[in-house]
Order: C-alpha cells, then sequence, then structure tokens
C-alpha cells in the first residue's frame, strides 16, 4: 500500500469527552440487536459476534453522543459515554496513545509502559498532545492487553457490540522505536480480547496493515480520510464493503463518496466531532 507523504494532519485521534480511567455503566447494557447485521455464524462456545453490515447509515460521535440523525443505523461512541438504543454501537477507545487527561494516571501507574526515547523523554503524537504506549516487547504488550482489555470488557458490558482501538499507527509517529510488527502484535492481542467478550472489532486507520487483518483478526474497518489519500477503495476491497468512512472536509467527503460511497458508510463530520446542537455541528451522508 502507498506511503503517505505526509502525515496526515486532520485525522481524529482523540475525543472531547473522554473519561481518564473506568467506564460508565450503561442503561442500555442489555441491548438486543436484530439479526439482519449479522454476518457469521454463532460460535457456541463463546458470546456472538456480529460485525456491521456494510452501506447501514453511520454517525460518528466520539466527541460527545446525541440522539442519531434520522436514518442512522450504527454509530460510533466514546467508550464513557451509552450506547444507542436499537442500533449498531461502536465503541471508542484509545488503545496505542494516551488520553491527554489521563497521562498523569499512567506515570503513576505504569510509567515504564509509555514510550520514550533515547534521552528518556516521552515521545508524543504533538498534534493531539496524546503519548505513545510502549508495543515493542512481548512483556509489554500483555500488561497493555490486560489494562486495554478492561476497557473492551466494559464497552460488552454497556451494550456495545463492537470496538475500534484507535492510534493502531502510531509507529508512523514513533520516530523508529515501533514498528508494524509491535503494534499488530498487540492489536492481536486486543482482537482475541474482543471477540471472547462477544464483541466484533474494527481496524482504525493505516492501509498498511491491511495484508495482516486476517492474522489480527480484524472484523471490519473505520477509515478516516480514506478520500483524501484515495484509499477508500483498498479497505472495501479488504473488508468487503463492511467499512465506516469518516472525511472532514467537503472536498475529501466528495472523494469518498464518489469513490465508494454506493456500496459502503461515508460520513461526513466536523474535526472536533462535536455534539449535535453545538456551533460548527456537521453531519452528511452520500
Amino acid at each position: 500500500m502507498p506511503q503517505h507523504a505526509v502525515p496526515p494532519f486532520l485525522r481524529r485521534r482523540s475525543t472531547l469527552a473522554a473519561l481518564a480511567c473506568g467506564v460508565a455503566v450503561a442503561t442500555g447494557a442489555g441491548l438486543l440487536l436484530s439479526h439482519a447485521f449479522a454476518t457469521g455464524a454463532t460460535d457456541e462456545a463463546a458470546p456472538e459476534v456480529v460485525p456491521p453490515r456494510a452501506n447501514v447509515t453511520f454517525d460518528y460521535q466520539i466527541g460527545g453522543a446525541y440522539t442519531p440523525p434520522a436514518g442512522v443505523g450504527a454509530v460510533s461512541r466514546d467508550r464513557g459515554d451509552s450506547p444507542a438504543e436499537g442500533l449498531y454501537n461502536v465503541c471508542y477507545v484509545n488503545a496505542f496513545q494516551t488520553q491527554p487527561d489521563a497521562l498523569d494516571q499512567w506515570q503513576q501507574d505504569d510509567p515504564d509502559l509509555l514510550l520514550r526515547d533515547g534521552d528518556g523523554e516521552l515521545v508524543s503524537d504533538e498534534a493531539w498532545d496524546e503519548v505513545l504506549l510502549d508495543t515493542s516487547t512481548a512483556g509489554k504488550r500483555a500488561r497493555l492487553a490486560e489494562i486495554v482489555g478492561e476497557w473492551i470488557d466494559g464497552c460488552a458490558d454497556s451494550g456495545f457490540q463492537a470496538v475500534e482501538p484507535d492510534n493502531l499507527d502510531s509507529f508512523e509517529r514513533s520516530d523508529g522505536l515501533l514498528t508494524q510488527a509491535d503494534n499488530a502484535a498487540f492489536a492481536k492481542l486486543l482482537a482475541d480480547r474482543a471477540h471472547t467478550a462477544g464483541l466484533a472489532i474494527g481496524q482504525k486507520n493505516t492501509t498498511d496493515l491491511l495484508d495482516r487483518r486476517e492474522a489480527i483478526g480484524f472484523d471490519f474497518a473505520v477509515a478516516e480520510e480514506c478520500g483524501r489519500y484515495d484509499e477508500c477503495a483498498d479497505y472495501a476491497s479488504a473488508y468487503e464493503d463492511r467499512v465506516f468512512v469518516v472525511e472532514y472536509t467537503d472536498d475529501d467527503f466528495a472523494k469518498a463518496c464518489s469513490s465508494v460511497g454506493a456500496k459502503v458508510s461515508v460520513v461526513r463530520r466536523d474535526l472536533d466531532v462535536r455534539p449535535a446542537g453545538r456551533p460548527g455541528y456537521v453531519f452528511r451522508t452520500c
């Protein structure tokens, strides 16, 4: 897959309403979903994993939950928010980087799981003020998987049907300290945890890892700005159109709609993914 000439400058990597730790207990914990969304058979030994169906109208609400617009059948919300009743719900988890307001807790509890350079300085995603988590060794990946795995279990307990672990592409911002293989190995641990909890798991961005999707265990994709980088068709082909595309500019939205809008879920949101009613809120679909 082609490499980006410059780092993406718009892709959302954090939520405005994310919690530093823990998850809220959702009132919709017992949500049941129509089998119309199911694309695979039930595993009698584990909870049923139900991937999203292709081209369902989608809303991206990781900046704060609100009543979905009419016609929406699937929504992604932060793990601290409750699922939307009667819809297919994807749980946003910042799995490969810290939330800015959670850094102090990480430094207090697990400082060695934060990525540091040769001088001992924290390595950050400066665009979103998030410190990268250190996935460079099997031991650290296992410990991180226990922490993030509890969040994933919380998503399942709250009534979500799927999870999207964000910042899979953190290796691109690691100054060479992390590799694709490191993050793929960590993602595999998260996929196993999600499936055990009965959740589908989505690949979040980075076409560089599309060829490892089956080995990792991804069931669908959430692709930000694939219209901007002419990557939407790659995701659509890899995941049999089970892709949620999110664009943040009118031009990129138009490109995504033209490319895959007839068969793939595409939504235009504002960069800060504001809740409906807030100034600057944008929501459009193809």
